[in-house]
Protein backbone atom coordinates (compact mmCIF):
# COMPACT_ATOMS: atom_id res chain seq x y z
CA UNK A 1 0.00 0.00 0.00
CA UNK A 2 1.46 3.43 -1.11
CA UNK A 3 0.74 6.61 0.87
CA UNK A 4 -2.12 9.10 -0.39
CA UNK A 5 -0.93 12.06 -1.31
CA UNK A 6 -2.75 15.39 -0.78
CA UNK A 7 -2.47 18.24 -3.40
CA UNK A 8 -2.80 21.46 -1.59
CA UNK A 9 -3.61 23.40 -4.61
CA UNK A 10 -3.29 27.41 -5.65
CA UNK A 11 -2.88 28.25 -9.06
CA UNK A 12 -4.77 26.24 -11.54
CA UNK A 13 -1.45 25.51 -14.14
CA UNK A 14 1.23 25.07 -11.40
CA UNK A 15 -1.88 22.30 -9.25
CA UNK A 16 -2.31 20.62 -12.75
CA UNK A 17 2.01 20.02 -13.66
CA UNK A 18 2.13 18.90 -10.25
CA UNK A 19 -0.72 16.32 -10.28
CA UNK A 20 0.17 15.17 -14.53
CA UNK A 21 3.89 14.74 -13.02
CA UNK A 22 2.43 12.32 -10.12
CA UNK A 23 0.21 10.28 -12.63
CA UNK A 24 3.02 10.38 -15.29
CA UNK A 25 5.85 9.49 -13.09
CA UNK A 26 4.77 7.32 -11.43
CA UNK A 27 5.18 4.62 -13.76
CA UNK A 28 9.14 4.15 -12.66
CA UNK A 29 7.99 3.34 -8.56
CA UNK A 30 4.19 1.88 -9.07
CA UNK A 31 4.46 -0.10 -12.52
CA UNK A 32 3.00 0.86 -15.94
CA UNK A 33 -0.19 2.92 -15.34
CA UNK A 34 0.67 2.77 -11.73
CA UNK A 35 0.99 6.62 -9.29
CA UNK A 36 -0.15 6.76 -5.55
CA UNK A 37 -3.68 7.81 -4.56
CA UNK A 38 -3.90 11.83 -4.93
CA UNK A 39 -6.52 14.62 -3.93
CA UNK A 40 -6.33 17.57 -4.88
CA UNK A 41 -8.05 20.40 -3.02
CA UNK A 42 -7.96 23.93 -4.46
CA UNK A 43 -9.39 27.82 -2.99
CA UNK A 44 -10.24 30.29 -5.47
CA UNK A 45 -6.64 31.83 -6.22
CA UNK A 46 -8.25 35.26 -5.75
CA UNK A 47 -8.89 34.01 -1.94
CA UNK A 48 -5.39 33.67 -1.43
CA UNK A 49 -4.41 37.22 -3.27
CA UNK A 50 -6.03 39.24 -1.31
CA UNK A 51 -4.11 38.74 2.12
CA UNK A 52 -0.96 38.13 0.01
CA UNK A 53 -1.52 41.58 -1.42
CA UNK A 54 -2.09 42.68 2.17
CA UNK A 55 1.18 41.09 3.01
CA UNK A 56 -1.15 39.04 5.78
CA UNK A 57 0.78 35.62 5.16
CA UNK A 58 -0.93 34.92 8.73
CA UNK A 59 -4.17 34.69 6.56
CA UNK A 60 -2.94 32.79 3.49
CA UNK A 61 -2.00 30.19 5.92
CA UNK A 62 -4.99 29.53 7.15
CA UNK A 63 -6.53 28.99 3.82
CA UNK A 64 -3.60 26.54 3.16
CA UNK A 65 -4.70 24.51 6.74
CA UNK A 66 -8.34 24.88 5.30
CA UNK A 67 -7.29 22.73 2.72
CA UNK A 68 -5.29 20.51 4.85
CA UNK A 69 -7.89 19.97 6.58
CA UNK A 70 -10.34 18.68 3.89
CA UNK A 71 -7.47 16.71 2.40
CA UNK A 72 -6.91 14.99 5.79
CA UNK A 73 -11.12 13.85 5.71
CA UNK A 74 -10.40 12.56 2.32
CA UNK A 75 -8.31 10.09 3.55
CA UNK A 76 -4.42 11.75 2.64
CA UNK A 77 -1.23 10.67 4.27
CA UNK A 78 0.87 13.90 3.89
CA UNK A 79 0.86 16.99 1.61
CA UNK A 80 2.41 19.24 -0.77
CA UNK A 81 1.93 22.64 -2.28
CA UNK A 82 2.68 23.22 -5.80
CA UNK A 83 3.22 26.80 -4.75
CA UNK A 84 6.25 28.40 -3.83
CA UNK A 85 4.86 31.86 -2.98
CA UNK A 86 2.45 29.80 -0.51
CA UNK A 87 5.60 28.52 1.65
CA UNK A 88 6.09 31.90 2.81
CA UNK A 89 2.55 30.62 4.93
CA UNK A 90 3.22 27.34 5.12
CA UNK A 91 6.70 28.04 7.33
CA UNK A 92 3.94 29.81 9.62
CA UNK A 93 1.29 27.02 10.16
CA UNK A 94 2.95 23.73 9.60
CA UNK A 95 3.59 22.83 13.05
CA UNK A 96 -0.29 23.68 13.22
CA UNK A 97 -1.45 21.29 9.99
CA UNK A 98 -3.31 18.18 11.01
CA UNK A 99 -0.74 16.26 8.28
CA UNK A 100 2.68 16.72 7.60
CA UNK A 101 3.99 18.57 4.52
CA UNK A 102 6.83 18.12 1.98
CA UNK A 103 8.70 21.26 1.40
CA UNK A 104 9.34 22.73 -1.55
CA UNK A 105 12.22 24.91 -1.03
CA UNK A 106 13.90 21.90 1.11
CA UNK A 107 13.55 19.68 -2.27
CA UNK A 108 15.07 21.91 -4.32
CA UNK A 109 17.95 22.75 -2.26
CA UNK A 110 18.74 18.90 -1.65
CA UNK A 111 18.96 18.83 -5.17
CA UNK A 112 20.82 21.75 -5.80
CA UNK A 113 23.77 20.34 -3.07
CA UNK A 114 23.28 16.80 -4.44
CA UNK A 115 23.69 18.60 -8.02
CA UNK A 116 27.23 20.63 -6.74
CA UNK A 117 25.78 23.86 -7.18
CA UNK A 118 26.93 26.67 -5.09
CA UNK A 119 24.94 30.11 -6.23
CA UNK A 120 21.23 29.59 -7.17
CA UNK A 121 19.66 32.47 -9.23
CA UNK A 122 15.86 32.44 -7.69
CA UNK A 123 13.14 33.41 -9.83
CA UNK A 124 9.25 33.40 -8.92
CA UNK A 125 7.07 35.79 -7.92
CA UNK A 126 8.03 39.23 -6.47
CA UNK A 127 6.79 38.21 -2.70
CA UNK A 128 8.51 34.97 -3.33
CA UNK A 129 11.91 36.25 -4.36
CA UNK A 130 11.90 39.16 -1.61
CA UNK A 131 11.14 36.76 1.04
CA UNK A 132 13.28 33.98 2.78
CA UNK A 133 11.74 30.96 2.13
CA UNK A 134 14.65 29.94 -0.17
CA UNK A 135 17.22 31.64 1.46
CA UNK A 136 16.99 29.76 4.56
CA UNK A 137 16.73 26.46 2.79
CA UNK A 138 19.72 27.23 0.68
CA UNK A 139 21.88 28.66 3.39
CA UNK A 140 22.38 25.45 6.17
CA UNK A 141 23.56 24.15 2.59
CA UNK A 142 26.24 26.11 2.07
CA UNK A 143 24.42 27.50 -1.21
CA UNK A 144 24.32 31.06 -1.81
CA UNK A 145 21.15 32.73 -3.86
CA UNK A 146 20.65 35.50 -5.78
CA UNK A 147 17.25 37.08 -7.21
CA UNK A 148 17.10 39.73 -10.07
CA UNK A 149 16.74 43.98 -9.78
CA UNK A 150 14.22 45.37 -8.47
CA UNK A 151 12.72 46.41 -11.93
CA UNK A 152 12.97 42.63 -13.36
CA UNK A 153 11.26 41.36 -10.37
CA UNK A 154 8.25 43.67 -11.25
CA UNK A 155 8.17 42.90 -14.20
CA UNK A 156 8.99 38.51 -13.81
CA UNK A 157 5.91 38.86 -11.47
CA UNK A 158 3.77 40.71 -14.07
CA UNK A 159 4.29 37.81 -15.89
CA UNK A 160 3.63 35.09 -13.77
CA UNK A 161 0.30 36.66 -12.80
CA UNK A 162 -0.64 38.48 -16.08
CA UNK A 163 0.59 35.16 -18.36
CA UNK A 164 1.64 32.12 -16.77
CA UNK A 165 -1.16 31.38 -14.15
CA UNK A 166 -3.43 32.08 -16.97
CA UNK A 167 -2.07 29.47 -19.08
CA UNK A 168 -0.76 31.99 -21.70
CA UNK A 169 3.18 30.87 -22.60
CA UNK A 170 4.52 34.02 -25.44
CA UNK A 171 7.70 33.60 -26.66
CA UNK A 172 8.42 36.94 -25.92
CA UNK A 173 8.14 36.20 -22.35
CA UNK A 174 10.34 33.00 -22.73
CA UNK A 175 12.77 35.21 -24.75
CA UNK A 176 12.89 37.71 -21.51
CA UNK A 177 13.32 35.12 -19.01
CA UNK A 178 16.44 34.02 -20.71
CA UNK A 179 17.85 37.23 -20.49
CA UNK A 180 17.55 37.53 -16.97
CA UNK A 181 18.76 33.92 -16.53
CA UNK A 182 21.43 35.13 -18.54
CA UNK A 183 22.64 38.20 -16.22
CA UNK A 184 22.51 35.57 -13.25
CA UNK A 185 25.18 33.56 -15.32
CA UNK A 186 27.50 36.75 -16.20
CA UNK A 187 26.39 37.63 -12.06
CA UNK A 188 28.34 34.06 -11.00
CA UNK A 189 25.22 31.91 -10.13
CA UNK A 190 25.56 28.42 -11.56
CA UNK A 191 21.92 27.63 -11.47
CA UNK A 192 18.38 28.79 -11.62
CA UNK A 193 15.66 27.24 -9.41
CA UNK A 194 12.35 27.95 -11.15
CA UNK A 195 10.52 28.65 -8.15
CA UNK A 196 7.03 29.56 -9.12
CA UNK A 197 5.34 26.30 -10.42
CA UNK A 198 4.28 27.72 -13.66
CA UNK A 199 8.17 28.76 -14.67
CA UNK A 200 8.63 25.16 -16.02
CA UNK A 201 5.83 25.13 -18.75
CA UNK A 202 7.45 28.32 -20.30
CA UNK A 203 11.60 27.45 -19.73
CA UNK A 204 12.70 24.04 -19.64
CA UNK A 205 16.51 22.71 -19.57
CA UNK A 206 17.32 23.34 -23.18
CA UNK A 207 16.03 27.01 -22.91
CA UNK A 208 18.39 28.32 -20.17
CA UNK A 209 21.18 29.38 -20.12
CA UNK A 210 21.93 27.99 -16.74
CA UNK A 211 20.78 24.47 -15.33
CA UNK A 212 17.46 24.56 -14.02
CA UNK A 213 16.09 23.38 -10.79
CA UNK A 214 12.17 22.32 -11.61
CA UNK A 215 10.33 23.31 -8.35
CA UNK A 216 7.82 21.47 -9.64
CA UNK A 217 8.59 18.28 -10.47
CA UNK A 218 11.34 18.12 -7.74
CA UNK A 219 8.48 18.50 -5.82
CA UNK A 220 6.42 15.87 -7.50
CA UNK A 221 8.98 13.63 -7.52
CA UNK A 222 9.58 13.60 -3.89
CA UNK A 223 5.96 13.32 -3.36
CA UNK A 224 5.96 10.12 -5.19
CA UNK A 225 9.34 8.65 -3.78
CA UNK A 226 7.55 9.35 -0.19
CA UNK A 227 4.54 7.62 -1.38
CA UNK A 228 6.36 4.50 -2.29
CA UNK A 229 7.53 4.00 1.42
CA UNK A 230 4.18 3.19 2.13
Amino acid sequence: MSKHVGIVGVSAEGAALCYRTLCVEGETLFGRHGHPEVTLHTIPLSDYMRPIYADDWAAVGELLLRSAATLQRAGADFLICPDNTAHQAIDLVRDRSPLPWLHIAEEVAAAAAERGHRRLLVLGTRYLMESPVYPSKLEPKGIASEIPPPEDRERINAAIFDELVCGKFQQSTRSYFQSVIADGKRHGCDAVGLSCTEIPLLIGEADSPLPTLDSTRLLARAALREAARG
